[in-house]
């Protein structure tokens, strides 16, 4: 579900960094630029004819071998992982980065430096609120060993778990590391992670002609007895660097995220696999909610007669529980009728001789009833609530022939994939029964 949570964010003036590309070895210039709200992350290659531009966005990421990088025709920038950490670790939401290279540049890296720039220059909000995506299920990514999940959260914000494990031969030892991810503990707990290699992959790389400019001072390197020509500044600092790896390509998804995501062994191209599907269920919801919303079939003193009811929800006879509509607050509390009669079918079995309507068509009554809120708050259209889990439930008195239950339902938490409700159903003052009822929506054909 897309909510706003804070205010969008961008630089308070311009800044420079400058450095030298892993991959390439070029001399790098970068220039960081405050842009409108809405505008996101660009970058624009100024040593290019015309100033290209490409957006830092999922659909522009182009497969690259360990790295990120972002192609829109002839402008293509390469990683870009470190920078999108630093300015989605701080929050700033909207930025035109103008560079003269194809590749970002390496600096020790990691994010410290774009991080201590961005601490320098300072951040404005703007007047248009960020959006961010809370996850309501799960979304699960595998690639071989790798594996890549994100889940809904208990806590608000993201919340980011890796473990690394590259087996008992690796000279990187199994590391596993959790950060909540907010600007301090991002600044504190992970910009400063460095990127991190074997040295013999860095031998045959350089044997390809690429990182010919890198150093050991530049990055981790790891031999048969651990880090070659440096030093470690955390114990799990490759993991922490995962860490980083995925805040800066999470960043791809345009908008904050509110979850808990857990990785074992993955890395770019899994993360990027990660966005993707994230992005294809924002848009399906989107789609969702484009649809013509109908109008719910409300009378003037604010009831839904018994033919209103046929229009919102799928049941008919003998399943049709709810005969009136006396109260609704859209999206917070209905209020509805169902007349127990003498005719119900379910007095022929339950029982002969002492007729008493069974409990769980009780709560099926009330499920109705919130089915018609849920119905107030989401497009109905093409879509049902369906029964997920019922708790807290309390039969207190038997109800019969020729009572009138009285629905009361208050809504908990109602989104487009879910909602939660507590409910109650009694006769004259008495409680009859109440529970708590949580649905989930599905597609499904209109009601006819």
């Amino acid at each position: 579900m897309l909510i706003s949570k804070r205010p969008q964010r961008t630089l308070a003036r311009e800044a420079a960094i400058g450095g030298i590309g892993f991959f390439h070895g070029a001399d790098v210039a970068m220039r960081f630029l405050p842009a409108e709200p809405d505008a996101g992350i660009r970058f624009v290659r100024t040593d290019l004819p015309g100033r290209p531009g490409v957006a830092a966005r999922i659909d522009q990421v182009v497969p690259t071998q360990r790295r990120t990088a972002v192609q829109d025709g002839p402008a293509k920038v390469e990683m870009i992982e470190h920078v999108m950490a630093a300015l989605a670790g701080m929050q700033v939401d909207n930025c035109t980065i103008e560079i003269d290279a194809p590749e970002c540049p390496g600096l020790d890296g990691s994010s410290k430096a774009y991080v201590e720039l961005l601490d320098e220059v300072g951040t404005v909000d703007q007047d248009r609120p960020r959006q961010a995506l809370t996850l309501e299920r799960s979304f699960v990514v595998r690639e071989g060993d790798a594996v890549l999940a994100a889940h809904p959260n208990s806590a608000e914000g993201l919340t980011l778990s890796y473990h690394l494990d590259y087996g008992q031969a690796s000279p990187i030892g199994n590391q596993s590391v959790l950060v909540a991810l907010t600007p301090d503990t991002f600044r504190d707990e992970v910009a400063s992670s460095r990127t991190f290699l074997l040295e013999q992959e860095a031998k045959g790389l350089r044997e390809a002609g690429i990182g010919l400019r890198t150093t050991e001072a530049d990055v981790l390197l790891f031999g048969p007895a651990g880090v070659v020509g440096n030093s470690l500044r955390f114990p799990d600092e490759c993991a922490r660097h995962k860490i980083l790896d995925m805040v800066g390509d999470l960043a791809l998804l345009g908008m904050d995220l509110h979850g808990f995501v857990v990785a074992h062994r993955s890395g770019h191209h899994t993360n990027a696999s990660l966005v993707r599907k994230l992005m294809q269920a924002v848009e399906k919801d989107r789609e969702k909610e484009a649809r013509p919303r109908a109008a719910l079939p409300i009378r003037a003193d604010g009831t839904i007669d018994i033919q209103g009811i046929l229009e919102i929800l799928p049941h008919r006879y003998p399943m049709l529980l709810l005969d009136r509509v006396i109260e609704l607050q859209e999206g917070r509390r209905v209020v509805g009728l169902k007349n127990v009669s003498a005719n119900e079918a379910f007095f022929q079995g339950h029982w002969p001789g002492r007729p008493i309507m069974p409990g769980v068509l009780i709560i099926e009554a009330m499920a109705q009833a919130a089915g018609v809120l849920i119905a107030s708050t989401v497009n109905r259209s093409g879509r049902a609530a369906v029964i997920a889990s019922i708790d807290a439930v309390k039969l207190r008195r038997p109800v019969v022939p020729g009572d009138q239950l009285r629905l009361e339902v208050d809504a908990l938490k109602i989104k487009t994939s879910y909602a939660s409700v507590a409910a109650v159903a009694r006769v004259d003052d008495a409680i009859a029964a109440e529970a708590r009822i949580r649905f989930v929506l599905i597609d499904a054909p209109a009601v006819a």
